[in-house]
């Protein structure tokens, strides 16, 4: 079970996700940081834990209303150690190159058009694909996207935005039916993720990478548990 730590930007700062709330979201408040700044809230992470990948959200480039670009190249720059996945709301066809060896694309389904999906085939590749569901929505984007696996990349986010930030628990069944229907693919469980129970249940569904803020922030994550959660023996 391998935790990727994840990082919402905003404004500048870095923010608590809550059910996809986007216009309410706070300045995260941290047990392992003093500030909201992206570089003090990697520091964080990376003092419990030597992740390997650390996932970004630029929620004002995604939403159109701006973007931190400059915030995010600098991160991956100066933590050249992690690989960084960055969802910046990049689309499919969009020339957008990888800033550097260690950042990754993800192309949200929520931004993506209908033409052009079968083309980005081949554009995926390498990268990340998520499948977005919003409350009182369910799955925004093209129906192709969904409906035709053909055209994932073998990463495969399943963003529950309903549970992001709620403390509901992940979104088991939609999880456990992706990966009893698609076992070629490596669905990454986003949203609602509490603690080590949790966890063990989403190994138990075949989820091997899991995104996680506010268990880590709050501090129900110890540095043992992590430890332990992503050695290659779990104890129950």
């Amino acid at each position: 079970m391998e935790i990727i730590p994840v990082i919402d930007l905003k404004n500048g700062v870095v923010v608590a996700a809550q059910k996809g709330k986007r216009d309410n979201y706070q300045p995260i408040q941290s047990l392992l940081c003093q500030s909201s700044t992206i570089e003090s809230v990697v520091e964080g992470f990376l003092s419990i834990n030597a992740f390997k990948i650390i996932y970004i959200a630029d929620l004002d480039a995604i939403t159109k209303s701006g973007n931190n670009q400059q915030l995010i190249k600098g991160v991956i720059k100066k933590y050249s150690q992690v690989d960084f996945w960055v969802d910046s709301g990049v689309k499919i066809l969009e020339k957008s190159p990888c800033l550097m060896e260690n950042h990754k694309l993800v192309f949200g389904s929520e931004y993506q058009m209908e033409k052009g999906i079968k083309e980005g085939r081949e554009r995926m590749k390498g990268h990340t694909l998520s499948l977005d569901f919003f409350p009182n929505q369910g799955y925004v984007g093209p129906v192709e996207l969904l409906a035709n696996a053909s055209l994932w990349p073998n990463d495969v986010i399943i963003m529950s935005l309903e549970y992001v930030g709620s403390g509901l628990g992940p979104d088991i069944e939609r999880l456990g039916g992706y990966c009893q229907q698609y076992p070629d693919k490596n669905f990454i469980a986003a949203g609602g993720v509490r603690g080590k129970d949790d966890l063990l249940q989403l190994k138990k569904i075949g989820v091997k990478q899991v995104l996680i803020a506010t268990a880590l922030h709050a501090g129900k994550l110890t540095a043992e548990m992590i430890k332990s959660l992503q050695a290659k023996k779990c104890p129950e």
